[in-house]
């Protein structure tokens, strides 16, 4: 759960991690040289639309440790709603700055999900830009539904486990890896980080939006020209109802100040905490 000193924003009814990016860094590394189990969501327009429809993944989004403004509109809205600056903390630049720092100080950082093309493509670059850095592990994760078949997830979770690793990057893709982190916070002493989308632009398949796309907030249209038979239908079922009710709570809020804002209604949004116990008894039976 979000700890009580880092400070969120509720967003569309969610809660996102209101810090500058380096605070939200220096709890990651924090956390993983104490080896603590945590969730780290790297939150977009996708995610928090899907949230607000998703019980499950609401319940792991209220619960996790941090939720980091990924897209620039989430962004936007912190600085709306705060009154103050906020940094973009993203998925690439998470992992990059993490494995520089990891790099320095000899913690084992361990990559799970993908296949295993991406995986190695990924070692080649990694051994390039952080020729010192320990990675514990580097396995694939089929991309199935949630709970995967414990006969192939079985294996990687006890290669994690005896690795020491005190990050674990997961790249299972929205909201898969959400609901696999929040399952395995129990199993893996590490902070697990869900960055799907990162693990083929960092192996080189895919190219990162010009720095200049992505501050005025066009990364996904970039994304699309790219990827347009996968991604045309999230966009088009996502975009409209964040833009809805991103406008409705910055009125409300507006009109009320203080007001905490709630999903929209009928909205999927259920108590956290059972909707977990649930996903983990579920789990471990």
């Amino acid at each position: 759960m979000l700890n009580n000193s880092i400070e969120t924003q509720n967003v569309i009814g969610l809660p996102v991690t209101a810090l500058p990016f380096e605070a939200q860094i220096n709890w990651i590394m924090k956390w993983g040289r104490a080896h603590l189990s945590k969730v780290v969501c790297v939150a977009n327009v996708h995610m928090l639309t899907e949230a607000s429809w998703d019980a499950r993944l609401s319940s792991v989004l209220q619960t996790a440790d941090l939720v980091t403004p990924d897209g620039m509109p989430l962004v936007w809205m912190l600085r709306l709603l705060t009154g103050r600056s906020q940094d973009r903390v993203a998925g690439l630049d998470i992992m990059l700055s993490v494995c520089q720092q990891a790099e320095r100080e000899g913690l084992p950082v361990f990559f799970a999900g993908s296949d295993q093309l991406i995986l190695a493509k990924m070692r080649r670059n990694l051994q390039r830009d952080f020729p010192n850095l320990i990675i514990a592990g580097m396995e694939p994760l089929p991309f199935g539904s949630i709970p995967l078949p414990p006969e192939q997830e079985a294996p990687v979770l006890k290669k994690i486990q005896e690795s020491r690793a005190g990050i674990v990057f997961v790249s299972l893709g929205c909201p898969k890896q959400e609901l696999w982190m929040a399952q395995h916070r129990e199993d893996i002493q590490g902070v697990m980080v869900g960055i799907g989308g990162v693990f083929p632009v960092y192996a080189g398949l895919h190219k990162r939006a010009p720095r200049v796309i992505r501050e005025i907030g066009l990364e996904w249209l970039y994304r699309l020209l790219q990827e347009p038979r996968r991604l045309w239908k999230r966009y088009y079922r996502t975009i409209p109802p964040f833009l809805w009710m991103a406008a409705k709570q910055l009125w409300q809020t507006a009109r009320h100040p203080g007001h905490s804002v709630e999903l929209v209604e009928g909205s999927a949004f259920v108590e956290s905490k059972s909707t977990l116990e649930q996903l983990t008894s579920s789990h471990h039976k």
